[in-house]
């Protein structure tokens, strides 16, 4: 496991971040519907894209971090690090996702 900051203290780097992210990450349900979630962001851009609606642009968080909570909820049961540090877990989503789909990380 990942050690965590003191009280009131914070992460200094992404770097001490990233163990942290995927220690949150330990429930298999909630990664693949993490990485499910991620790709379908993908989808949504790449029609908004195609359509020239950018309309579809607004979809996309809704469906990150539907996909994200509902697996951080549902199955981790834990409180999605999004709340306390939001551009280091969605950096953290990202690497997770490309990690997994390169077969770096076990789906």
């Amino acid at each position: 496991m990942s050690s965590q900051p003191a009280p009131g203290e914070r992460y200094q780097s992404f770097s001490q971040f990233y163990p942290y992210y995927i220690h949150e990450h330990s429930n298999r349900t909630c990664r693949r519907i993490h990485i499910v979630g991620s790709a379908l962001v993908l989808v949504v851009l790449a029609v908004a894209l195609v359509t020239l609606n950018p309309l579809w642009l607004l979809a996309m968080p809704v469906v990150g971090y539907g996909f994200a909570w509902v697996g951080h909820f549902f199955f981790e049961k834990n409180r999605p690090a999004t709340f306390k540090y939001p551009l280091w877990s969605l950096m953290g989503d990202w690497r997770m996702f490309f990690e997994t789909v390169s077969g770096k990380r076990r789906f």
